[in-house]
């Protein structure tokens, strides 16, 4: 199995070396490693210097969308395994993957568990972002369940669902596992194989409030596609929590023109 590591990255350079490093760890080594620097004003342009054996691509600020799917473009390899650049791989990250493909063959992309630091201690998961493989369409209409530094998948996959909407500042990783789940199984390695750290600044998930803002677009893109059947109605109920949802946070936070289109949202759903 070839496989080609894409790690988006701004203004990250000292963890940016700790992801690379993880990635030179692995048991089962990549063929090609892409960092696609997205605009970063800081040392980021140095790291070649300290990973010569990387391929560096630079752009302007576009976002971490249009970041991986540069580096999804320029990947010369079948198999695509992404690294967000604030996290880290354990060891055996890709020879879990590869070993679980070869044993599937049918599968065309997986994922793994993820271990959560904060604080410099780990942070005990709750139980409803715990794990599950196979069809994880349901599973994954609430809340993001698959960790894109934990995806490893087949290239064909972007010509069949096409690549992370650019358009959608946050939740673009949710927003593709969606439409993948919908017509495609996932496969569990279910052990921790990453580490994540949470609690940065510049983390995307703390820079806007009401993520299900942005979930909803992606529901409602989705369920424009989808005409009839039981997806179209799991998806139906799921808009229908988060409109309440997001109906009650514009009430209490004095939001009028907010509460007044989400009200009309679960009118037209009802």
């Amino acid at each position: 199995m070839k496989i080609s590591v894409i790690i988006p990255t701004y203004n990250r350079f000292e963890v940016l070396k700790r992801a690379l490093a993880s990635v030179f760890a692995q048991t089962h080594q990549a063929e090609e490693i892409i960092v696609v620097d997205d605009g970063s004003d800081d040392k980021t342009s140095q790291i070649i210097k300290y990973f010569p054996n990387i391929t560096y691509i630079y752009q302007k600020n576009f976002g971490v969308s249009s970041a991986r799917n540069a580096g999804i473009r320029s990947a010369k390899y079948e198999w695509v395994a992404f690294l967000d650049s604030d996290d880290e791989w354990h060891e055996d990250k890709l020879k879990e993957q590869a070993n679980l493909h070869r044993d599937q063959r049918d599968l065309l992309i997986s994922y793994t568990d993820e271990k959560w630091i904060r604080d410099a201690k780990e942070v005990k998961v709750a139980k409803k972002y715990a794990k599950v493989g196979g069809n994880l369409f349901k599973a994954s209409l609430s809340h993001c369940i698959i960790a894109p530094s934990s995806a490893l998948m087949h290239r064909s996959l972007f010509d069949s669902v096409g690549y992370f909407d650019e358009t959608l500042e946050v939740c673009e990783d949710y927003d593709l596992w969606l439409r993948v789940s919908q017509e495609y199984k996932i496969g569990l390695v279910d052990k921790k194989l990453i580490t994540k750290y949470g609690g940065s600044a510049d983390q995307l998930s703390t820079k806007f409030w009401g993520m299900d803002r942005f979930r909803v677009q992606s529901l409602e893109k989705l369920m424009q596609e989808i005409s009839l059947g039981e997806k179209r109605e799991m998806i139906r109920e799921e808009l229908l929590k988060k409109y309440k949802l997001l109906l009650k946070g514009a009430l209490k936070h004095e939001r009028v023109e907010g509460a007044k289109i989400y009200e009309e949202k679960i009118k037209a759903l009802i």
